[in-house]
């Protein structure tokens, strides 16, 4: 018989509704846009009058989330940049000259006089004046070796970052082929972060930041000006400094006191710390940061100061065991330890409950300050607003076009229950953006495509449905067992056409990048939402229409 518990008729209905409330905003996209740029603002910089006017243009108890408009929908800057990764190799080799030198000098009557020779930027040459002291240099120098710490490795050896080998009088250092890799992908991953943070500082929305290939970094950005304006922002140096701590603050609007200021958690929501306005040290005297391992074992992350900031680092630390010290990034604090013995050297070690993957972002973070190799700029180029608004309009007609030609065809070929399609078809648009502003997906031209395709695509469903109740009508019984077995008997054709579909979704989604998987989304999101439209929503109208009317006879 002909029915649906009422369950399910609610369920079905709540659904639907949820759609509706989530796409809701996008009709309001200026309004509620204002008041989620004036939200994010309170919650970093804290309450104004401005922002709080500017908060209250959206109900806060009702959804707020928006389908983000692509580059090529707002306009904006787009950057193709390629990280000089060797940069990185050169700066560690010139970083291990004076470790070098301080373990050799203990054992000058052995090894004799050290000196620096010329060499290539990726390696690290020193001469020796006693060439029969060469295997106890060696086995010194190799003590300075540590294992990389990479969260790419997979295979669970820990190989060692250095290699050192000598010929005569000449000792070579060089790092390890390992090393190079972890290196290259630590330096992308500061590059990304830095980049990540440089733009997101300047409030721009929904930047694009990914990697391309082993040494390449994608950058657009929605709404920018130019592109030159992006290359600068990007050239931006990150503010790091280490700072004394004086206590928590309840707030970011307590009274931190004369010569204190009030600094937020970068991990942990609703925590300040009150901290002493003259930093001990600046980001600009570390050297360099490196995930590594306790002596427990446990993952954690070293950190190394040039002279003058060993001196400082150390003078305090001497002063100040106990007490803890905040590590400060623009204003953030990323990690606030507690200051266990002197650390002398200028180099010391960050422990806490860390996995690998944490403790590499820790020291992406604390590298962060600069970027760690040269940027270069080989693709730039500059989307005007004009040309966004173009493809918005052109992507409006187009879908307009396509959903009237839809409803008149449904209607015209299938009578009221075209009507019911139509209003399934609306309902399913509603679900697609209610969706895509849940998952704060990203609207672009092809998407826009997608969705048209959609329209097109959303309809097939009914018509297998309305086609199978046309054949039933001629062999069952009545209309309703007509319309029973219709739906039974086209339900495996639905599922069969929309899964091959599907997984070509999935596959483009997988496999390709940008405008490529703003299709592959809007037409996995469609095919969801047709197959659900078709199968339950107009099933659901069909019945309730059914069962006030009770007709005799049925025109599909």
């Amino acid at each position: 018989m002909l029915q649906i518990d009422a369950w399910k008729r609610v369920t079905i209905l709540l659904t639907c509704l949820l759609g509706l409330v989530l796409a809701a905003p996008n009709l309001f996209y200026e309004r509620v846009e204002q008041h989620n740029d004036a939200v994010a603002d309170i919650e970093m910089f804290g309450e104004t009058p401005e922002r709080a006017a500017a908060a209250s243009g959206w109900p806060s108890a009702l959804p707020s989330g928006l389908v983000n408009l692509g580059l090529d929908l707002r306009g904006g800057a787009h950057l193709l940049a390629e990280v000089q990764v060797e940069d990185v190799y050169e700066q560690r080799i010139t970083s291990l000259w004076p470790e070098v030198r301080d373990v050799l000098r203990p054992e000058r009557s052995t090894v004799g006089t050290i000196r620096r020779q010329p060499s290539p930027p990726d390696e690290l040459h020193v001469r020796i004046s006693q060439p029969e002291g060469m295997a106890r240099a060696l086995e010194l120098v190799r003590g300075l070796a540590q294992p990389v710490t990479s969260t790419i490795n997979v295979s669970g050896i820990l190989e060692n970052d250095l290699e050192a080998s000598g010929q005569d009088d000449l000792i070579i250092v060089t790092l390890s082929e390992a090393e190079r890799v972890a290196s290259d992908e630590r330096t992308l991953q500061q590059a990304l972060e830095t980049i990540r943070r440089r733009i997101d500082e300047v409030g721009t929305r929904e930047p694009t930041i990914q990697r391309q290939g082993a040494d390449r970094i994608l950058i657009q950005v929605p709404g920018l000006g130019s592109a030159q304006e992006l290359k600068d922002i990007i050239g931006t140096t990150a503010q790091l400094t280490f700072q004394p701590v004086i206590g928590r603050a309840a707030s970011a609007d307590d009274a931190p006191g004369v010569g204190n200021e009030i600094a937020p958690s970068l991990d942990e929501n609703g925590v300040f710390y009150i901290l002493e306005e003259n930093p001990v040290v600046t980001g600009e005297e570390l050297v360099d940061a490196q995930p590594s391992f306790d002596q427990n074992g446990r993952p954690a992350v070293n950190f190394r100061f040039n002279p003058a900031g060993a001196r400082k680092f150390g003078d305090y630390t001497a002063e100040n065991i106990g007490n803890p010290f905040a590590i400060v990034l623009d204003d953030e604090v990323i990690s606030a330890p507690v200051i266990q013995s002197h650390i002398p050297g200028g180099s010391g070690i960050i422990t806490g409950n860390f996995s690998v993957e944490e403790s590499t972002n820790l020291a992406v973070l604390l590298r962060a300050g600069a970027l760690p190799a040269e940027l270069t700029f080989l693709e730039e180029r500059t989307i005007g607003p004009e040309l966004g608004q173009d493809s918005i309009d052109a992507g409006k007609i187009a879908t307009i076009v396509a959903f009237a030609a839809v409803l008149v065809f449904m209607f015209l070929s299938y009578g009221l229950f075209g009507i019911f399609a139509n209003v399934a078809l609306i309902i399913n648009i509603c679900l697609i953006f209610g969706l895509l502003s849940l998952i704060g997906g990203t609207l672009t031209l092809p998407g826009i495509a997608g969705i048209v395709l959609t329209v097109g695509m959303a309809v097939d469903a009914n018509v297998l449905v309305f086609e199978r109740i046309r054949e039933e009508l001629k062999t069952a019984k009545g209309p309703s067992r007509a319309i029973e077995l219709g739906y039974e008997k086209a339900l495996s054709a639905i599922v069969d056409a929309n899964i091959t579909t599907f997984i070509t979704a999935v596959i483009l989604f997988a496999m390709g990048s940008g405008p490529v998987r703003g299709f592959a989304i809007t037409l996995g999101l469609g095919i969801l939402t047709s197959v659900f439209t078709a199968i339950f929503v107009t099933r659901v109208m069909i019945v309730m229409w059914f069962e006030r009317a009770r007709p005799r006879t049925l025109e599909v």
